[in-house]
C-alpha cells in the first residue's frame, strides 16, 4: 500500500533523471483512499469528496478515485526508444485488460469516446499518462475487489451517471498478486518486453 503521493513524486524523480540507457518499469501497487484530478480535471466534478483526499496531478484526464483493492500500474517507459506512440500505448493498455477479463469468460470493450475499458457500459479500468521527453509515467488503475461507494462522489473520469463495476462483481478471481503478474505478461508481450520481477517498495 503506497500513499499516492509518494508514488506520484518517485514516478516523477526517476522520468526526471533517465538517461538513454535507463531501464524501463511497470510498478504494480495499490494506493490509500484518494481522488485525483487530472490536467483536465475540472472541481465541478467533485460532487462530494468529503474525509478522502484529493489531489491535483499532472496526469491526463479527469477525476478519478484510487483505493484498496484497486490494481494500480504505472508505466515508466521510454516511448522513443520502444518505438511506441501514445495511442498505440493506450491500445495496448485497454487490449491487456480485455484480453485478462476474457481469459476469465467476460467480454469487456473499450470506447473511442471515453479511454478505458468497460463491463456492459460500467467501468472497470481507468487510464491515464504523461509523457515527458518522449518517456510516460502515470498509468493505469483496474477496479478489483474495492469498496466501488467513492466513486458515488465524482462523476467518474468527468461522466455524470457513469456506471463503475469491478472483477469481483463479475465473480473473477481476485488474487491481486496473480493478476498483477497475468497483466504485465499479457502487457508485455503485446509490446515486446522480457519481464523481470522485483518486490519492492517505491521511495518517494
Amino acid at each position: 500500500m503506497q500513499p499516492y503521493p509518494d508514488a506520484w513524486r518517485a514516478m516523477q524523480a526517476y522520468t526526471n533523471a533517465r538517461s538513454d540507457g535507463s531501464p524501463d518499469q511497470l510498478w504494480l501497487l495499490e494506493h490509500p483512499p484518494v481522488f485525483t484530478l487530472g490536467q483536465a480535471g475540472k472541481r465541478e466534478h467533485l460532487l462530494d469528496p468529503g474525509e478522502i483526499p484529493v489531489i491535483k496531478t499532472d496526469r491526463g484526464g479527469q477525476v478519478t478515485y484510487h483505493g484498496p483493492g484497486q490494481l494500480i500500474a504505472y508505466l515508466l517507459l521510454d516511448l522513443r526508444r520502444a518505438r511506441i506512440g501514445v495511442r498505440s500505448l493506450v491500445n495496448h493498455l485497454e487490449g491487456t485488460v480485455i484480453a485478462l477479463l476474457a481469459e476469465q469468460g467476460v467480454t469487456a470493450t473499450a470506447r473511442k469516446d471515453a479511454p478505458g475499458v468497460y463491463i456492459n457500459g460500467s467501468k472497470v479500468a481507468s487510464l491515464g499518462l504523461r509523457v515527458r521527453r518522449g518517456c510516460s509515467f502515470h498509468g493505469l488503475s483496474l477496479n478489483v475487489n474495492m469498496d466501488l461507494s467513492p466513486f458515488k462522489r465524482i462523476n467518474p473520469c468527468g461522466y455524470p451517471g457513469l456506471g463503475v463495476t469491478q472483477l469481483a462483481d463479475q465473480h473473477i478471481d481476485t488474487d491481486m498478486a496473480g493478476l498483477g503478474r497475468q497483466f504485465s505478461a499479457h502487457l508485455a508481450a503485446a509490446l515486446g518486453y522480457t519481464l523481470s520481477f522485483v518486490d519492492r517498495k517505491v521511495e518517494p
